[in-house]
């Protein structure tokens, strides 16, 4: 590996161990085993830097809440099973990724000062919406990109305030099974006529 590589491997464990905020250039340095300009030369500066490492962190947890509902003998289930299993699989790993996914508040704030990780933040999310399309309901966003974007943005929006609630107060956040039965509430009173 080269420096850039070293430089963003190092910043993803600094992500963990240290958080997005409170990550300086000579965590990253040390934990890459690299120097000071190789941030600069590689990466334009460390905001430029955390916002890649941060991008490389949330994209691979991403896609392993994907590979919950993807995985072996997943096309024998139902969509509620589908359903259930990932957000039991979502719900569990923020015990493991609890670092990072804190560091995606700190990133938050960071985009009202830094382009870079806006348009990072904005990219991650629309990328997501359109894996939720696909992994949920089979809608490729190539072929159908409306359609993807808007259901989508409905699992985008599930994730964000489920993970917010599991964060800060996980004995009384939604279960899997709390969320299916909520949805099919809301299912239930769209086929209703309002009295």
């Amino acid at each position: 590996m080269g420096h850039r590589e070293d430089l963003l491997d190092g910043a993803v464990r600094c992500i963990y161990e240290k958080g997005y905020a409170r990550t300086t250039a000579r965590d990253v340095v040390e934990a890459s085993g690299t120097n000071l300009g190789s941030i600069g030369y590689h990466y334009g500066g460390m905001t430029n830097l955390m916002a890649a490492a941060l991008e490389k962190a949330v994209e691979a947890w991403g896609l392993s809440l994907a590979q919950a509902i993807m995985s072996a003998g997943a096309e024998e289930l139902s969509g509620v099973e589908r359903f259930e299993r990932y957000w039991e699989h979502m719900i569990n790993s923020v015990h493991t990724q609890r670092p990072l996914l804190m560091a995606t508040f700190d990133a938050f704030l960071e985009a009202e000062k830094s382009e870079a990780v806006k348009t990072m933040l904005i990219e991650g999310m629309r990328d997501a919406r359109r894996l939720w399309a696909q992994v949920f309901h089979g809608i490729d966003a190539a072929i159908e990109p409306a359609k993807a974007d808007l259901v989508g943005s409905f699992y985008q929006a599930l994730v964000s305030g489920v993970l917010t609630q599991v964060l800060l107060d996980p004995d009384d956040a939604p279960t899997a099974q709390d969320l299916t039965a909520a949805v099919n509430i809301v299912a239930e009173s769209f086929r209703e006529k309002i009295r």
